[in-house]
């Protein structure tokens, strides 16, 4: 029984809980995280907009140091908050002691802002990054008081709308989710306000039934309820087709053009306690078209759509002057691609020389970096290491993965930094990718071993280090890979370990090489949720229901229970988890998400993949002719790139 049933409390709706929240922190790890309070956050007025007021609670479903930097979630907050008749307020999962503690006082789920409990709103918008997180949806859904199941809950409970790069294969959650937005949020969370004031105001027609047509009917939000999954006696799905009039056949993604028009977070949140990324960001550009076949990020992110160099700078001394952080992150895919990217990085420069300001990239191309960008970045004295990411081993593996850097390439990079003065430089690889053999991934060891001789040689010095990071391949949906075989768990812990032995074996590198990785159950886990469809609802509930919480957690995480969850769900089923995660699929199946549209070609994506095995390279859209993807036309956008010819201005140096 959930807790807000089992609880006799009577509580206005939208009053704090923060009385009976309080007496059970003092009994928890990490109470801090749940008092809420953050430089920028805000409480509105439960009715700040009257009766048709529409409310959000926003979750990013994993822990608070976690949660509270996601951008994602950050700009939602911001511009729902923005709007007069909207509030928004956020909640993250509750670690095990507290939900014990929660469960066993009656308190429900929460917000920070608020301390209100979240099954008072209107809305509880879930932000996947990540598939590791259904579990804790399931804790907040129960603690909250709201029906797992969609098809239980009636029109006291919240619409639960799911959003973020997961979203992009619903299926698997389907069971447990009113509605998915698919693609930028921005515009499509203020259109689904609109609708549920309008509706509000028009006397709740229909329901909750009524409320979901009404956004269904918009073409960019996905109702499962609202679609029927037909099944061929082998398991493969013959259909999916809508139950409704006037529900579309395939649902669109959203996409966002003229960022500048949106410079979100304009007040971005400060944590009140240790969190994962302790600085500002601002986000770049979004898309990208490199064409990596193994990125979903960059597939379903297309176009490429720049933030214009003053529009960042303008974002960068808002962002400073309202949170007082020292280090300012250029996010996007590939930050050095920005066609402005030398520019922005002096301007920023120039502006903040002289004071404890760092600017920081994300993981950088190695065919994007130069010692002119990096100096820049590292001009107010702070020099931490440089990640590339080459992801395969051998020069034929990165052209199956349409990576197109040579060895010579990422020598010549690294010599580069080594000689500028950098001494660690990290290396992120990926295991397990098609048609990858152990020759492909022992060639790592190989790669990582000239790197330090080049170090060495360039530098003059023996305390030269380079950091191995190897991560599984997960194929992934609306990606070139999607019809891949994933390799199993076994087998890529086995050729790790020869990796391993490999760099190992040569006492000449010693500790100047690390390495690390992660085991390939995980990674069986996340493939079994990326690919799958609505029959591993079942699975992901026995999970929950046996104690799964946190399983992007290390500590939290136990194969064995989803395996024999997997094997007890799926008993009654021609499929299991092999099926799903080691199986490849051919051309023509219907795939689980087949009917969210991306805007990307099924039949490009097919092209590609065999492309992929012909080990044949495809350049960048956006210096060359159109790959005819399908996005720009599908979906009414265009790249939009720069140069704008601007500066940062003013420069006069900030003190």
């Amino acid at each position: 029984m959930s807790v807000v049933q089992s609880s006799t409390r009577v509580r206005e709706p939208g009053a704090s809980l923060l009385a009976e929240l309080e007496p059970l922190l003092e009994q928890v790890s990490k109470p801090v995280q749940y008092v809420g309070g953050e430089l920028n956050s805000q409480v509105k007025d439960w009715n700040c907009g009257g009766e048709h007021t529409a409310r959000w609670a926003l979750m990013y479903p994993d822990a608070y140091e976690v949660g509270l930097p996601n951008q994602g979630v950050m700009i939602l907050y911001e511009v729902l908050n923005e709007q007069p008749d909207v509030l928004a307020e956020r909640t993250y999962s509750v670690w095990p002691d507290l939900e014990a503690l929660m469960r066993e006082h009656g308190v429900p789920q929460f917000t920070v802002d608020g301390h209100r409990a979240v099954g008072d709103f209107d809305v509880l918008g879930l932000s996947f990054s990540t598939e590791l997180g259904y579990t804790n949806m399931l804790t907040a859904l129960d603690l909250a008081g709201i029906p797992l199941h969609a098809a239980d809950r009636g029109e006291e409970h919240p619409i639960v709308l799911a959003g973020g790069h997961a979203s992009f294969n619903p299926e698997p959650v389907a069971d447990f989710l009113d509605a998915t937005i698919v693609g930028d949020g921005e515009e499509a969370v203020l259109l689904t306000s609109r609708i549920i004031n309008a509706w509000k105001a028009a006397g709740r027609p229909d329901g909750r039934e009524g409320l979901l047509l009404e956004l269904a009917r918009t073409g960019g939000v996905y109702v499962p309820a609202f679609y029927d999954v037909e099944y061929l006696p082998d398991g493969r799905i013959q259909r999916v087709v809508p139950n409704r009039p006037g529900v579309p056949w395939r649902v669109s993604k959203h996409t966002v053009m003229d960022l500048d028009a949106w410079p979100y977070p304009k007040q971005p949140l400060v944590p009140v306690t240790e969190s994962v990324h302790e600085r500002m960001s601002v986000e770049i550009f979004r898309g990208c078209t490199r064409g990596c076949r193994f990125c979903q990020a960059g597939m379903i992110t297309r176009p490429v759509r720049e933030r214009s160099i003053t529009g960042i700078g303008e974002m960068v001394q808002r962002g400073l002057e309202a949170t007082g952080l020292d280090e300012v992150g250029l996010l996007s895919l590939s930050s050095a691609d920005h066609s402005e990217i030398a520019e922005i990085t002096k301007g920023l420069a120039d502006r903040y020389e002289g004071t404890n300001t760092g600017l920081s990239l994300p993981s950088t191309r190695v065919d994007a970096f130069n010692i002119d960008l990096a100096n820049e970045l590292t001009r107010n004295g702070r020099r931490s290491g440089l990640t590339f990411a080459p992801e395969g081993g051998s020069e034929r593996m990165r052209k199956v993965i349409n990576k197109m850097v040579t060895e010579e390439d990422l020598i010549r990079t690294v010599a580069a930094a080594y000689a500028a003065g950098w001494r660690q430089v990290k290396l992120y690889f990926m295991c397990g990718l098609p048609t990858e053999t152990d020759e492909d991934v022992l060639a790592i060891a190989d790669l990582a071993k000239k790197v330090i001789d080049t170090g060495r040689e360039v530098s003059g010095r023996r305390d030269i280090r380079c950091t191995v990071s190897i991560g599984g391949f997960v194929p992934k949906p609306h990606t070139p890979f999607q019809w891949a075989a994933q390799l199993g768990a076994d087998e890529t812990d086995a050729r790790l370990a020869k990796l391993r032995d490999a760099i190992r074996a040569d006492r000449r590198y010693g500790s100047a090489i690390g390495f690390r990785y992660h085991d390939g159950k995980p990674g069986i886990v996340e493939g079994l949720l990326s690919r799958g469809d609505r029959r591993l609802g079942a699975v992901i509930e026995q999970v929950w229901r046996d104690g799964g919480r946190f399983d992007g957690w290390n500590e939290h995480f136990s194969y064995e229970r989803w395996m024999t969850a997997a094997e007890r769900a799926l008993a009654d089923q021609p499929v299991d988890v092999a099926w799903y995660t080691t199986r490849e699929r051919g051309e023509h199946e219907v795939l689980p998400w087949d009917h969210i549209d991306s805007g990307l070609d099924k039949e490009w994506l097919w092209e590609d993949w065999l492309d992929a095995l012909e080990e044949r390279e495809v350049e960048d859209c956006r210096w060359t002719p159109c790959f005819d993807c399908g996005v720009c036309p599908q979906m009414n956008t265009e790249i939009q790139i720069g140069p704008t010819g601007k500066t940062l201005l003013p420069l006069t140096v900030v003190r």
